[in-house]
């Protein structure tokens, strides 16, 4: 057992009970938990001040000098503050204690020199600090201080004593008992010509920096190491599944493909269509298995990509199908399909839950004997009932709504796995699909088609309704619908944000002369589904939604979306929900409605939203105002990578960095059993068994 793997508890000054406290509040179990639990901030130690140029407005002081005397000040019952005298010489300055007053009067002793550190007030004329950090000045090195370490911490570890100064001994004691000890990870053949330094002493310097060079060289040693091990492992991944998967190679482009490119098209293709389907037609050409994620912006075109792609499959014998999340967005794209494919003879079929007795048993009887080319349907494709004459082509809408093991039953379908191509409107920024997707071929559809108009997006206050529903009545006088959005379902007793079932009442008063539909996450799925076909039939003018419309609703009717509360949403879902209009040649236009008070990242959020239309642009703004844990579908696809200290909306150098290392040493020895990498493989296998979920999405 590695030292690292040691129980905190037999760490000097920790114990059962601490021990305890650290798994509980920090998940904090081993010596190797304490080692990479990582400083937030730093203070710089290394100055020491005299009081005479002390000022009241320095963020933090170091002073040597003695306690004077101490002065004892009631405060109410069983309460009083405590002030020390303390003096270097030049000067005289208070140190204060509301708490602990009684421990600091039998603690410190007057005339003994210590180092008094903290944050420096005025009070009374006086140079004052409150809660003081203490030392005798005979037990610190004060020119080896450098920068102080400051830890997050909890009530309930600052109640077992366990404050940031308490840590930061922990961890002290921690790196000397360790003593430079811990075996390399890295060999020298990727640390010398990067310049990064060796693991102990960046242990040391991460922890207890001398200076700002050694911190920021420490830093990106551990960087590194962090993403290069994730970006291994990954291509480790990938580069077997490559190996072992042969896929079905679709060598020609046949009638149906022309006949549709020259006689149905509706449209010519943007510049970005064309560069993927010619990336999406070398895959399938190339003998290995497709695993290709396509990114587009809502209204880019990705579904006509897909069909185009799915025509390939057919023209080389084989069936394709595509598996949506939703059955109003599986209809949505059966509608698509066949619309593209009017007058063309390819038999497309839908199979959802509401699919069901006699016209169910055609589906599946179709699918078996070959006369079913294409499929659209829900997860209702993936039970084992459904079989396939010969699948070659999956396509995955909206992937991160379908698990890892949902989308591998596709796979079964076939001796071989079919070609797949994932498809999301969820711009994903570069580093973090690096990170999360880095098994997978990406292509970026980057271009609108001809034609388009970006909406329209305005910031309104909610004082401003009398102008927003003159707003909504025009375009809807006009032949327009409209959608209106809010954060919650219920009245919250803790939240004074609108909310939808009084908004409902609220605009059904207000629009007398139109018809409303309503929808929200806790209805039945079948209520849900009939107002929204509601909808998309033209039959009410009005959705009032929470965020399910977020995906999957194409209306091309509708011009307007109005977002309550749009304080309450992040960038990605802000600009899910504007994707829901502007599908048709109107102008349309999105209404972020908020209170007048807004914090600093809200605003800089709506300006956002206001300033682009990118969608790529907004997902790097989100991913560096939110983190990656935040992002809508990051959670649910396996990204638990438990980062320690990089940072994928700020380190994507880095990210490049270590992929292109790792991809040098997978290219090299695939088989992962060269010597030479060693160290690489046995690092690897004891970090997959950690808690940490590795688990590759394709």
């Amino acid at each position: 057992m590695s030292i690292l793997d040691q129980d905190i508890q037999y760490l000097s000054g920790v114990g059962p009970s601490r021990k305890k406290v650290l798994s509980d509040e920090l998940g904090i179990s081993t010596y190797g938990d304490l080692l990479q639990y990582y400083p937030y901030k730093y203070v710089d130690r290394s100055k020491v001040y005299t009081i005479h140029e002390l000022t009241g407005d320095m963020p933090f002081i170091q002073v040597v000098g003695h306690i004077l005397s101490f002065e004892t000040y009631a405060m109410g019952p069983r309460k009083e503050r405590v002030v020390a005298h303390f003096s270097d010489g030049t000067g005289i300055m208070d140190l204060t204690w509301f708490n602990g007053g009684k421990y600091a009067k039998q603690t410190y002793r007057i005339g003994t020199e210590y180092v008094v550190f903290g944050r420096p007030t005025v009070f009374n004329n006086r140079i004052n600090v409150v809660h003081p950090d203490i030392d005798k000045a005979s037990e610190l090195q004060l020119t080896e201080m450098g920068l102080q370490p400051y830890y997050s911490t909890t009530e309930k570890m600052k109640k077992k004593g366990l404050n940031s100064h308490a840590l930061e001994k922990l961890t002290k004691s921690l790196v000397e008992k360790l003593n430079d000890t811990l075996p390399e990870t890295l060999p020298d053949f990727i640390t010398a010509p990067l310049h990064l330094m060796d693991r102990n002493t960046a242990f040391r310097n991460i922890h207890y920096p001398q200076n700002a060079k050694d911190l920021e060289r420490a830093r990106l040693r551990l960087k590194f190491e962090e993403l290069f091990y994730i970006q291994l492992n990954i291509l480790r991944y990938a580069s077997d599944h490559r190996r072992k998967y042969r896929g079905y190679v679709f060598s020609r482009v046949g009638d149906l493909f022309n006949g549709f490119f020259h006689n149905n098209l509706p449209f010519a293709l943007t510049e970005a269509q064309k560069r993927v389907i010619r990336e999406i037609r070398k895959d399938m050409g190339s003998g290995r298995q497709m695993n290709r994620l396509l990114q587009g912006d809502v209204g880019s075109g990705k579904t006509l990509v897909a069909l185009m792609s799915m025509l390939i499959a057919l023209d080389n014998g084989y069936q394709a199908c595509i598996m949506a999340p939703t059955e109003i967005l599986a209809e949505q794209h059966l509608k698509t399909i066949t619309d593209f494919l009017q007058g063309m003879n390819i038999r497309v079929e839908l199979l959802t839950g509401i699919v069901k007795g006699k016209r169910r048993e055609e589906v599946l009887k179709g699918l078996l004997d070959g006369s079913v080319q294409i499929l659209v349907g829900t997860h209702a494709i993936i039970e084992d009932t459904v079989q396939f004459a010969q699948l070659g082509m999956v396509v995955v809408d909206e992937q991160h709504r379908f698990g890892v093991a949902q989308r591998a039953k596709l796979w079964s379908k076939n001796t071989n796995p079919p070609h797949v191509l994932v498809m999301t409107a969820t711009p994903i920024p570069r580093t973090l699909a690096m990170t999360l997707y880095g098994d997978l071929d990406v292509s970026i559809i980057d271009e609108l088609p001809p034609g388009r108009k970006p909406v329209a997006t305005r910031h309104l206050l909610d004082s401003n309704m009398t102008t927003i529903y003159d707003g909504i009545r025009q375009q809807i006088r006009e032949g327009r619908q409209v959608y209106i959005v809010f954060p919650l379902i219920e009245e919250s007793e803790k939240s004074d944000l609108k909310n939808l079932e009084n908004g409902f009442e609220v605009l059904t008063q207000a629009f007398p002369e139109f018809r409303l539909s309503k929808v929200h996450g806790k209805m039945k799925p079948k209520d849900k589904e009939m107002e929204m076909l509601r909808f998309v039939n033209n039959e009410t003018q009005i959705l009032v939604a929470t965020t399910v419309i977020e995906v999957g609703v194409n209306v091309p009717n509708a011009s307007v979306m109005v977002i309550f509360d749009a304080q309450r949403f992040g960038l990605s879902q802000l600009h899910q929900l504007r994707g829901r209009v502007g599908r048709g040649a109107d102008q349309s236009y999105c209404i972020l409605v908020t209170c007048p008070k807004l914090g600093e990242d809200t605003r800089k959020r709506i300006d956002i939203m206001c300033d682009t239309n990118d969608g790529f642009k907004i997902a790097e703004a989100d991913l560096k105002l939110r983190g990656p844990g935040d992002l809508e579908g990051t959670q649910q696809s396996g990204m638990a990578f438990d980062l320690k200290i990089a940072d994928i909306a700020r380190d994507g150098q880095i990210i490049q960095l270590a992929r292109d290392e790792a991809q040098k040493i997978i290219d090299d020895d695939p088989d992962c059993i060269k010597n030479a990498y060693s160290i690489l493989w046995s690092r690897l296998k004891e970090l997959r068994k950690t808690n940490i979920n590795w688990a590759a999405i394709s």
